[in-house]
Parts: structure tokens; sequence; C-alpha cells
């Protein structure tokens, strides 16, 4: 089941003996914890029959000792283990789980980490329980994910802002939502699209110098935005680490280069292939004319290179401000 239909059921009253929850995702985790938490019990209910726990500090036997108790004044207990991959032989519920008690709702959270499907715990909860696997997106996958997290919110985003911000953030959906709730807070009145302007101004990234930028300057040419690029991230290297900047460049050259072999290079079908907004198909299709298929490939061994000299192979102790800049020299020249 995904998310929105556990929720859509527990909207309903439909409930589940055991949700097992993990995956190494936290955001869903939680966001399905907290869900349950506020949506099950009515606050006269929650004094004795709602629970939390943390692994460290209980047992599989005092979590089914837990499960078996029979809720007071209520239909209903929930119990949430929290941290449940701290549970020495969670496997022991497996005893539990055959023959769930219906008025316990047992909420465990197994993060970073998935449930062999071959235990017997697993099978026990997949027959008599739900079991959810909270998966990491993709990067690529999260400037979707930030627009239909802010529709929800009733706001809008500028592709380029989804980008910036994940190009920042990284895929870390805990750290986006929380940024994107500030964000929404801050709009003027009246306003609901976030834009390039406002996360540099409230969250303090910059809208013109950052790995994204940089790509664009890089595949357009433009010789002297690109240097200036350079210079202040060798000025800022903190807030940008050059293996950061390498790994940026190099899954976008990359997927220049993969635009050479796309026969269909309609624009819908680039977005595609590339896995790309199609807002930004065209800045591929000027670094394709910019820079020839040999190129592109001479460029991406150029990055391999330099990653090798970040990590010290054959560098010289040469500060990584020096290193990108002779990069970015080789890259367009």
């Amino acid at each position: 089941m995904t998310l929105e239909q556990i929720i859509a059921d527990i909207r309903k009253k439909i409930y589940k003996p055991i949700y097992f929850l993990m995956g190494d995702e936290n955001y869903y985790i939680d966001r399905l914890t907290e869900f349950i938490l506020q949506n099950v019990l009515d606050e006269s209910e929650k004094a004795f029959n709602e629970h939390v726990y943390y692994g460290k500090d209980v047992t599989a036997g005092d979590i089914d000792n837990l499960a078996r108790r029979y809720p007071m004044m209520a239909n209903h207990q929930v119990i949430v283990i929290k941290e449940a991959q701290n549970v020495k032989k969670i496997e022991d519920l497996e005893y539990y789980a055959r023959n769930p008690l219906k008025s316990t709702i047992l909420v465990i959270n197994y993060k970073y980490k998935s449930l062999a499907k071959n235990k017997k715990l697993y099978k026990e909860i997949e027959k008599n329980g739900l079991i959810f696997e909270s998966k990491k997106l993709y990067e690529n996958q999260v400037p979707e994910w930030i627009v239909t997290y802010l529709k929800r919110k009733k706001c809008t985003i500028d592709p380029p802002a989804a980008l910036l911000l994940t190009e920042n953030l990284g895929s870390d959906l805990s750290k986006i939502a929380n940024e994107l709730d500030k964000l929404v807070i801050t709009l003027p009145q009246g306003q609901t699209k976030i834009t390039s302007a406002l996360i540099e101004k409230n969250i303090g990234i910059s809208k013109d110098f950052n790995n994204f930028e940089l790509q664009k300057a890089l595949g357009k040419k433009e010789i002297l935005k690109a240097n200036r690029i350079v210079n202040y991230f060798g000025d800022n290297q903190k807030d940008n680490p050059f293996i950061l900047t390498i790994t940026s460049l190099y899954s976008y050259f990359t997927k220049v280069l993969l635009y050479y072999y796309v026969t269909d290079k309609s624009p819908r079908n680039l977005a595609s292939v590339l896995k790309i907004n199609p807002y930004f198909v065209n800045d591929y299709q000027v670094a394709a004319r910019n820079y020839s298929a040999k190129k592109v490939v001479d460029v991406i061994s150029l990055l391999r290179e330099y990653d090798l000299k970040a990590k010290g192979v054959n560098a010289n102790q040469v500060p990584p401000s020096e290193l990108l800049k002779e990069m970015t020299y080789r890259i367009l020249h």
C-alpha cells in the first residue's frame, strides 16, 4: 500500500494491528507514525492508551507483553516503538505477529534498514498486519517531490528553485520539508510561488553561485560567469565542497553525452530519457551544440581525474580552490 492509501484507511478507522515501517527514508516513517498518533485516539483516551518507547529500552518480550494488554476506556491502545532497529532479537516478535490483539495498534519504526522477506517475522506481519517500506528518492526525483509537497500546501515553485533546493539539500526529505515549511511561512501575503530569490533571502542558498548555475555557465561556455562562480566557491569552500561540485558536473555531462544517443529528440522524450524537468531540456540542447560528443567524453574523464586529485591522488597538496579553477579552465578550453 502507498502512504496515501494507508492514511486514507486510517481516516476511515480501518486499522491494522501491526504497522511495520522500515527503510532508509525517515520522512515517510515519521509522517505515518505521527498521523497514527494524532488520529486514532481522542485526547481523552491518550493518557492511558498511548505509549511510546525506544528500541534500546525494550526487548521483543517487553513489546509482546505491552501489546497483549487491553485498552482502558477506549477501543484501542496505540504502542509506538521508535528506533526499533535497536531492539535485540526483534525476530522474536513473530509469536505475537501470528495472533496480534485487534485492540492494539502496534507501530514499529525500523529505520535505516529493511527486514528480510524470508524472515518469519516479515511473513507473519505481512499476513496479519502491514509492512511499509520507505525508500530513499533518487536525487532526480526530488524536484518533483518538492512540487507535489508544495501543491498540498496550495503553493507552487519555479523549476530552477526546486533544483536549487535539491542541489543544496540533497535527498533528505525531512530536511527539505522543514525548509519548505519555513519558506511557505515567509511568503508575502497573497503570494503562493516560491522563487530562487526567496530561497536566497530566507535560507541563505545563493541563487547565482551554486552548482546548478555553474552547470549552465559551462554548458553555455559563459567563461566569465563560470569563473565568477568558481572564485566564489574557492572563497566559500565550506558551503561548496569540491567533491560535491565534481559529482554535480559528472551527472550533468553524463546526461549531455546521453543526449547524443537519443534518437527522438523531442522535448518530452528528452525529458523522459534524461530524467529531467522539461523546463531544462533547452540547457542540454545548448550544451550539446557547444561540446562535441568526443569533448564530453574528455570532460567526463577529466572529472574522474579531478575526483582522484580531490581525494589526494597525484595532487601534491594543491588546495581544492586551485584544483577547481584548473579543472574549469580545462573543461572550457
